[in-house]
């Protein structure tokens, strides 16, 4: 298979624990550095697709779940980004409890900035656009406004239990049992 028909084999990258390096996004390689990191002998192969490729004198079949040799520690500490907070705080507005869609989020400062308030993780929380308008430059308590969780530096561990309510838009049948294996299985 040399044309443009592989693009959508990508493989679930595991850790050498066989949890996923990461749940949100989730950990996937492209076939190409799949086949190579195969190839250069850094994983191992725990579930194909169907599909193959071919060089000029071999045929791989398409791996579709790998685990990596290596054990790769997770940061101890996660970035303070906006996305971030919003995988913290499960993308709902801390204010009213909608869930929205990133591009409907924002940030606020629970002690606003001009009060004195930091950009930190214990001092933003997700909102939406019409709580943060309400709140403003207002203290929580002044307006009756109080977050409905107290925001707090985050452990990776936390964020990735959070990413795990995310499941993306593509899943691969063989994937599931890697990715969800503490829920309730069908009886």
């Amino acid at each position: 298979m040399a044309d443009g028909s592989t693009i959508n084999f990508p493989a679930l990258v595991l850790n050498a624990d066989f949890r996923p390096l990461s749940y949100f996004p989730l950990s996937l390689w492209s076939w190409q550095d799949t086949i190579k990191a195969v190839c250069l002998d850094r994983v191992s192969v725990l579930s194909e697709y169907d599909a193959e490729v071919h060089s000029p004198h071999q045929t791989f079949r398409l791996p579709s779940v790998i685990a990596l040799k290596d054990y790769v520690p997770s940061a101890r500490k996660p970035a303070f980004t906006r996305f971030n907070v919003f995988l913290r705080d499960n993308f709902s507005c801390q204010y009213c409890g909608d869930q929205l869609p990133t591009q409907d989020l924002t940030f606020d400062h629970v002690i606003p900035r001009c009060k004195g308030g930091r950009t930190t993780w214990e001092n933003v929380v997700t909102a939406c656009g019409i709580c943060n308008l309400r709140k403003g430059p207002h203290l929580p308590h002044s307006i009756n406004m109080l977050p409905r969780q107290r925001p707090v530096r985050p452990t990776s561990w936390q964020l990735q239990d959070n990413g795990r309510a995310f499941p993306p838009n593509y899943l691969h049948e063989s994937w599931r049992d890697y990715l969800y294996w503490d829920t309730e299985l069908e009886s």
